[in-house]
């Protein structure tokens, strides 16, 4: 099914079709979820909203101290897989084509970007398209503003941006073949400008939702729960040490009156004189801390299990002179959490790359089905290792010629740009054999 056909069929032709489409009920509960997580991260926790109670007749405010450590974590995670930067691989002239794309668009840093937002909301757009100076730029959009139009076969048809500024509304609908902007500037909506699409409908990338093919899941909607009830255990403790640990003075016997008997209210500074037989006590009560521990600690190893984060990486447990096996049983979650999501990063980027041929085309460079289907990307995830035990087996490897040299820099925790190295190597190597034909030739001559 077309646009035109799903404009026709759901909106009966309507020219402002999109307006049905922000407005929905479905879109509507999406965008809202999506503020709500935004407000999360700038600190709006459950626990900031707990309401002052009455102790002792005077009201006591309770503690409100919010823990950040969704951020931690979802930092974390998207550093362990793109902290080193993806290295394309494939036939030379292709692979250097597009790392200088790759290096003048800053693709590494948007990579980062997408994870961010993908792992934070569920679902981001990537908009490729040829700036002023025909250079090619990637724009992402903010979750808040996008808006997905897809058929009843759950493919993509249209691409909506809606927000509001200076108390204007804008609205940009990328379809296949053109970019349509709107605005309701002067109090009417109308179409202000319309461009020809070169690079096709946005790239969405998403995570695994289990009620949607479509739509993705905010990995903060899983931890959120387990950050609440940590953060109210604690604030709980901090209260019940200011209002049941300070001690109660008790007095035994008599009881001290007058102005200068009465027992002073800075009774901790201060002398008390008692009669005979009389007695005084400071008296407090106990707080159970080993239950507390216990309660923090479970929550804290449920926090980590569900997020997929080492309890190494957060400080949690002691390690030395470990194995790379060891390492790597350490890390496995976060080993495994990071392939998920170097899935659909894979998957995006690999229609990011056919959106560059495409404009490529239409700049008059072309590649051969060969040449682009060469094209592979190696992601490097962030673990820790230990560098001479994996340079000791890859020499192994060479010495019975069991892995090429490519497959060496590619594994080879200080190359960054296999590519580049191999291009190094190459030239170091005819050098080196220039240099041997040289003296050669001279030792033939003196002979």
């Amino acid at each position: 099914m077309s646009l035109q056909e799903y404009i026709q069929e759901e909106h009966e032709g309507r020219e402002q079709w999109f307006l049905e489409e922000v407005s929905s009920v479905q879109n509507y509960q999406r965008v809202k979820q999506i503020h709500n997580l935004k407000d999360y991260l700038d600190g709006k926790h459950k626990i900031a909203n707990k309401k002052p109670e009455m102790w002792n007749g005077e009201e006591f405010h309770p503690r409100r101290m919010v823990l950040q450590i969704a951020k931690t974590i979802l930092n974390y995670q998207s550093a362990f897989l793109l902290q080193n930067p993806v290295t394309i691989t494939g036939e030379e002239d292709i692979v250097q084509r597009f790392q200088r794309i790759n290096k003048k668009g800053q693709y590494d840093q948007i990579n980062h970007r997408i994870l961010d937002k993908v792992l934070k909301y569920g679902k981001v757009a990537e908009y490729v398209y040829l700036d002023d100076k025909r250079k090619i730029q990637s724009k992402l959009f903010d979750p808040a503003d996008s808006y997905y139009v897809y058929n009843h076969e759950n493919t993509l048809v249209a691409f909506i941006e809606a927000f509001n500024a200076d108390g204007v509304d804008h609205y940009t609908i990328i379809s296949e073949d053109t970019v349509e902007k709107w605005n309701n500037r002067g109090g009417k909506l109308k179409k202000v400008k319309e461009y020809s699409n070169v690079s096709g409908l946005p790239i969405v990338y998403h995570n695994q939702n289990e009620l949607s093919e479509v739509e993705g899941k905010s990995d903060l909607e899983d931890i959120i729960p387990i950050i609440d009830e940590i953060e109210e255990l604690i604030n709980r403790y901090f209260d019940a040490f200011q209002k049941f640990v300070s001690p109660i003075p008790v007095l035994i016997g008599q009881q001290l009156k007058g102005k200068n008997q009465a027992l002073p209210k800075d009774v901790a500074g201060g002398g008390v004189n008692l009669e005979e037989f009389g007695d005084m006590k400071m008296l407090s009560n106990q707080l159970d801390f080993q239950s507390f521990q216990a309660l923090h600690e479970t929550l804290m190893s449920s926090l980590l299990d569900v997020s997929a984060t080492p309890a190494v990486s957060m400080n949690k447990t002691d390690i030395s002179n470990l194995s790379e096996v060891s390492i790597k049983l350490l890390f496995q979650l976060a080993s495994v959490k990071a392939s998920i999501n170097e899935m659909f990063m894979r998957s995006g980027i690999y229609e990011r790359f056919e959106k560059f041929r495409n404009i490529l085309e239409l700049q008059g460079e072309t590649f051969s089905d060969e040449e682009f289907e060469s094209l592979d990307i190696v992601f490097q995830h962030n673990m820790p290792s230990n560098d001479s035990e994996v340079i000791d087996n890859l020499e192994t490897l060479k010495n019975i010629q069991g892995i090429s040299m490519e497959s060496i820099l590619e594994h080879s925790p200080y190359t960054t740009d296999v590519q580049r190295e191999l291009q190094k190597i190459q030239g170091e190597t005819s050098e080196s054999g220039s240099e041997d034909d040289t003296t050669n030739s001279d030792e033939d001559s003196i002979e």
